[in-house]
């Protein structure tokens, strides 16, 4: 199956899994960066899982699965080990409504990728199933070629490119936005040169870089 990437502000939606397990966890802690509204349904859950749930940072249904638990979901995951449950998520699910089986023998109409998240700057994979030890290789390939600094990094480049679009037009505007791939740039974040990083900004609001 041929699926379309695409990252989707769920911040504030009803987001609701049906489980409390290993893999419930998983999808609990993949969601709490979005701020969505989390709703786990289950009579059990793993201690880890108790913990969030206990923090407040999701809703905890300590109970069997009801067809009503999924009203106004916008995203559903039926993360169970019980076939018969998860085809009872399945058949509940409205067709405006997007699902996720953790045991993918149903409806799928998402997948989540792999998530190495810094900040503004984030990069997903998937092998859409076919292979999920080589997912989970290359995200641990790509947490480390892009470690902690490149959150501040592109905090930076953010910053910079807002300020070029402000002080420069035309082809100096895109001769200046060229310098900020500069690797240069990268050096001064991973090296806390801070006093580099506020000269690059005031050289481009003093229209000096091209």
């Amino acid at each position: 199956m041929n699926y379309f990437p695409l990252m989707v502000n769920i911040e504030f939606k009803k987001v609701v899994i049906v489980g409390g397990g290993h893999v419930a966890r998983q999808k609990v802690e993949a969601l709490l960066p979005t701020n969505a509204e989390i709703t786990v349904v289950s009579p059990t859950v793993t201690d880890k899982l108790k913990n969030y749930l206990d923090e407040g940072r999701a809703v905890w249904k300590q109970k069997l699965f009801e067809p009503a638990d999924l009203d106004g979901a916008a995203l559903i995951f039926a993360a169970t080990n019980d076939e018969a449950v998860n085809d009872a998520v399945e058949e509940a699910t409205q067709h405006w409504q997007l699902l996720n089986r953790a045991d993918a023998l149903g409806r799928m109409d998402f997948m989540n990728p792999a998530v190495v998240r810094r900040g503004d700057f984030v990069v997903t994979v998937s092998t859409t199933g076919a292979s999920p030890a080589l997912t989970r290789k290359v995200k641990a390939d790509l947490e480390e070629q892009y470690d902690e600094s490149y959150a501040e990094y592109v905090a930076f480049l953010k910053e910079a490119r807002l300020l070029i679009l402000k002080n420069y037009e035309g082809d100096a505007k895109k001769a200046a936005l060229a310098q900020l791939l500069e690797p240069e740039i990268l050096d001064w974040i991973q090296q806390k040169n801070e006093e580099k990083c506020a000269q690059f900004l005031r050289q481009i609001e003093a229209g000096e870089v091209n």
